[in-house]
């Protein structure tokens, strides 16, 4: 078939972009940015354009004879981005590339939005219908994206929503390498109880739902939490990382409040600058913000099951900073 992926150059959609060609698909796909996978998946036959999901013109080039679009492109966290910037990529963006795939008659697409719609979980797990609270611009436009993807379910597009749990994975340059950075200090410094429920998605796993949501009739139109198979207190998820580093990591308490507060100044003081600050409150909620869901829908309609745990998963992720220095 040929797909397009956009965002593919990214972390999560390089590894769809790596599926997608080793099952001698044709692929293309936009990103505002080389990444550096460039190079590896244009070796691999991938059909890279830079260039952004607000620009018609490039979407009008790319999406007519798809038999299907993933679109994982979006603006992410970062402290300073404007709200418009996230406004125009993750709302009007996803509006533009719905209406260049309408009027195409593209057969299928998937919408990558983000378990963040729902917020701090009060009653896990959570499910596809529980309150939609997002809780900073990020997750409110990535659930506007999903508005907007339901106007076009409503006249008759088969669109399918994913709302992925913390992913990771090999090539995650992100929160995962940060703990394992802490890790390997040998202490990992807890604010609060510790006892706060996280829930990751190995990438491959999160994989595997892209293709079943474009495979199952059934999908046409739902919208899907993906999670791996269980959520975990975050003090597990370290723990499980120091045990794979070999590491005897210390665990020191602290009060929620005080990183609360630090957290709060440092913003401030970083607002004028365009870069992101060290520390954050967002960063900060990481210690007390539950995020713990149910996947049964997914495998009720999908099939689908999670392939890899997270002690597998953690290992592989490991093996792989290792591999490429992150972890010197």
């Amino acid at each position: 078939m040929k797909i397009l992926v956009t965002g593919g150059t990214g972390f999560t959609g390089s590894h769809l972009v790596r599926r997608l060609l080793g099952k001698g698909h044709e692929v293309l796909s936009l990103d505002n940015q080389q990444g550096i996978v460039y190079d590896e998946l244009t070796s691999l036959g991938a059909n890279i354009t830079i260039g952004t999901v607000t620009d018609r013109a490039v979407l009008e080039k790319l999406v007519p004879g798809c038999d299907i679009v993933y679109h994982l492109a979006a603006s992410f966290r970062k402290v300073n981005l404007p709200n418009k910037v996230y406004w125009e990529t993750n709302v009007e963006g996803t509006r533009r590339l719905l209406e260049v795939c309408e009027a195409n008659g593209t057969p299928k697409i998937v919408y990558c939005s983000t378990q963040g719609v729902h917020g701090d979980i009060k009653n896990p797990p959570a499910d596809e219908n529980s309150p939609i609270s997002p809780e900073d611009y990020y997750q409110q436009t990535k659930y506007e994206g999903e508005v907007v993807a339901d106007e076009f379910i409503q006249k008759g597009m088969d669109i399918s929503i994913l709302r992925p749990t913390a992913i990771y994975g090999p090539g995650d340059p992100g929160r995962f390498l940060m703990l394992f950075r802490q890790v390997k200090k040998g202490s990992f410094p807890f604010f609060g109880t510790g006892r706060t429920y996280y829930h990751p998605l190995y990438v491959e796993n999160f994989i595997d739902a892209f293709e079943l949501a474009a495979e199952k009739p059934g999908a046409r139109g739902q919208t899907y939490l993906i999670a791996d198979d269980k959520y975990y207190s975050i003090k597990e998820i370290v723990q499980e990382i120091a045990d794979i580093m070999q590491v005897d990591c210390k665990m020191p308490h602290y009060p929620f409040w005080a990183l609360y507060t630090v957290a709060t100044i440092v913003e401030m003081i970083y607002k004028p600058f365009p870069a992101d600050p060290p520390l954050f409150r967002r960063r900060a909620d990481w210690y007390r913000q539950v995020r713990a869901f149910s996947i049964d829908k997914a495998r009720r309609d999908l099939g689908y099951e999670p392939r890899v745990g997270l002690r597998e998963g953690l290992t592989r992720t490991y093996e792989w900073y290792l591999a490429n220095g992150y972890l010197d």
